[in-house]
C-alpha cells in the first residue's frame, strides 16, 4: 500500500515562509510568534474578533436559565450590530452577558422593583437597558459626560419602550448639584469608570453616594497593568501614562494571576466603601475580565442622613 505524503499548496507556502529551518532554530519565544500561530493558535494580532466570539460562545455555554430569562426580556439587543454568537437558538453578545451576570449579583441583595437607581457613567446604556427591562424601577438617573450622554440617550430611546424611557433621566455632570444632589436613591451603580477618573473625583462621588444612596454596586479593575504584549500600547506612551494616573487603585498587578488579583480584593473593598457607616454585603471576581472585581455595599442608616465620613464635598466632573 502506497501512502501519499504530498503536502497541500497551503502547507508548502507555510513551510517555505514560516516553518523554515532558521525559524525553529531558537525555541525561546516560538509559542508566542508566527510559528505557533500556524501550528496551534490563531494569530491574536489579526484574529481579535475570532477570539472575542470564542470568549462569548464559552460564556454563553455557562449561562443559567435565570440569566437566559433575563436576556430574553431585554428587547432590541441587536440595535447597533453587536458582535454576537448563537447559542441554544438565541443571539448573545459579550456586553449583555456581562449585564446579566451583574444584574443577578445585584438583585440577590437589592430589591429593584420600585427602586430609584443612579448610574454614574453608563457607557451606551446596556446596564440601564437590562435593569429597566427586568424590573419595574421607579426612576433611573444616568449621570455622565455630555458626549457620552448623547450616545446613551439616543441608544436607549431606540431600544426601550416609551413607558420604560419615561422613567430614565439623563443628567450631565455639570448639572449634578442642581438635579442629583437633592435626590435620594436606593441604588448607585458604577461599572468600569471609577478607575478612569481622577482620584479626587472618585472620592467626591463616593461622598455623594454616602449621603444620598442606600446601596452601591461597583465593578472595576483591582489595579493597573503595564503589558505591551496585550495591545502593543497602540495608542502611545502618553495615553498609557494618563491611564496610570487615574482611579483609586493604581498599584501594578499581574492581571493574569488569579491569586495576585484576589490578593487585591480587600484593598478594592476598602477603597470603594463610601463611608464608615457602610457594610460590604457581597464581593467577588467579576467575569470575564481577569482583573475586575465587584462589590455590593449597604448603608446602615437611611439615605439622606448625614454622610458617615463627614460633610459631602462638591462632586467634580
Amino acid at each position: 500500500m502506497t501512502i501519499s505524503h504530498a503536502q497541500s499548496q497551503q502547507w508548502e507556502h507555510i513551510n517555505n515562509t514560516r516553518l523554515t529551518e532558521d525559524a525553529v532554530a531558537d525555541l525561546r519565544d516560538f509559542k508566542s510568534g508566527d510559528i505557533n500561530f500556524k501550528l496551534a493558535l490563531w494569530d491574536p494580532r489579526v484574529n481579535g474578533v475570532r477570539y472575542l466570539k470564542a470568549l462569548t460562545y464559552t460564556l454563553a455555554t455557562g449561562l443559567s436559565e435565570r440569566h437566559r430569562a433575563q436576556l430574553r426580556r431585554v428587547r432590541n439587543r441587536d440595535v447597533g450590530s453587536p458582535i454576537t454568537v448563537i447559542h441554544d437558538g438565541e443571539s448573545v453578545c459579550l456586553d449583555y452577558i456581562r449585564a446579566a451576570y451583574e444584574l443577578s449579583f445585584i438583585s440577590d441583595h437589592v430589591p429593584l422593583d420600585g427602586a430609584t437607581v443612579l448610574e454614574i457613567g453608563a457607557g451606551y446604556g446596556r446596564t440601564c437597558h437590562t435593569i429597566v427591562s427586568n424590573h419595574d424601577v421607579a426612576a433611573y438617573v444616568i449621570l455622565d459626560l455630555p458626549n457620552t450622554l448623547a450616545v446613551s440617550s439616543k441608544y436607549l430611546a431606540a431600544v426601550l419602550s416609551d413607558e420604560q424611557l419615561a422613567r430614565v433621566r439623563f443628567v450631565p455632570v455639570d448639572r449634578l448639584d442642581a438635579v442629583v444632589s437633592p435626590m435620594t436613591f436606593d441604588l448607585c451603580l458604577n461599572i468600569d469608570s471609577f478607575a478612569e477618573m481622577p482620584p479626587d473625583t472618585v472620592r467626591s462621588y463616593l461622598s455623594l453616594v454616602d449621603g444620598r444612596c442606600g446601596h452601591l454596586y461597583v465593578n472595576n479593575p483591582v489595579g493597573k497593568y503595564v503589558d505591551p504584549s496585550l495591545d502593543g500600547h497602540a495608542e502611545g506612551a502618553d495615553v498609557v501614562a494618563m491611564a496610570m494616573e487615574t482611579g483609586l487603585l493604581r498599584d501594578v498587578v499581574d492581571i493574569h494571576d488569579n491569586r495576585a488579583v484576589a490578593d487585591e480584593a480587600d484593598r478594592f473593598v476598602d477603597a470603594y466603601r463610601p463611608g464608615s457607616g457602610w457594610s460590604c454585603v457581597a464581593n467577588d471576581w467579576a467575569p470575564p475580565w481577569s482583573f475586575y472585581w465587584q462589590a455590593l455595599y449597604r448603608r446602615q442608616t437611611p439615605a439622606g442622613a448625614a454622610p458617615s465620613n463627614g460633610a459631602a464635598r462638591p462632586v467634580g466632573s
